[in-house]
């Protein structure tokens, strides 16, 4: 499952932040990079509210004293806060408070879906929240795309809403 949570990323920070000079696609990255775990058969520690502060703390200390480089990065530790959202894994205490709550993750705090046709569901719902930001950005045109693609913006005249 990842355009669920790619889709749902950019839409949810887009339309929270409403700033060009994000970097999209370092949300976009923080979003699934939890998902690795899932391929070798977590969850671990990237399930954990411990990981994307962790990886905020890493970012504001590498880059002390350098502004526009810390707000570029942190779009990868927000991406992973809205990974924890977006899959629910706030709903499993001991796998979201790790350590806190103890170093062993069972298998059964696993945040799941259970039903196949769900996830089939929220795949479409993430198709539509990446085409609804393709077409909103203008992501189809090639100044644009080529914005997004170099520096992960978005032009400013896009962003802006219409009255």
């Amino acid at each position: 499952m990842f355009l669920w949570f790619i889709g749902l990323a950019f839409v949810i920070v887009a339309s929270v932040f409403a700033s060009p000079v994000i970097d999209y696609r370092l949300i976009i990255a923080g979003s699934i990079i939890p998902t690795i775990e899932m391929i070798l058969d977590g969850p671990w520690v990237l399930h954990s509210l411990a990981a994307p502060v962790a990886v905020m703390a890493i970012v504001m200390t590498i880059f002390m004293g350098q502004r526009l480089r810390q707000r570029r990065w942190l779009g990868l530790p927000i991406g992973m806060f809205l990974y924890l959202f977006l899959d629910r894994a706030w709903t499993k205490t001991s796998l979201f408070w790790w350590p806190v709550s103890g170093t062993t993750l069972k298998k059964s705090e696993l945040p799941t879906w259970e039903s196949p046709t769900a996830l089939v569901l929220m795949e479409l719902v993430g198709a539509m929240a990446i085409i609804y930001c393709i077409r909103k950005y203008k992501l189809t045109e090639i100044e644009n795309r080529k914005l997004f693609l170099l520096k992960g913006h978005i032009q400013r005249s896009a962003m802006e809403t219409r009255k």
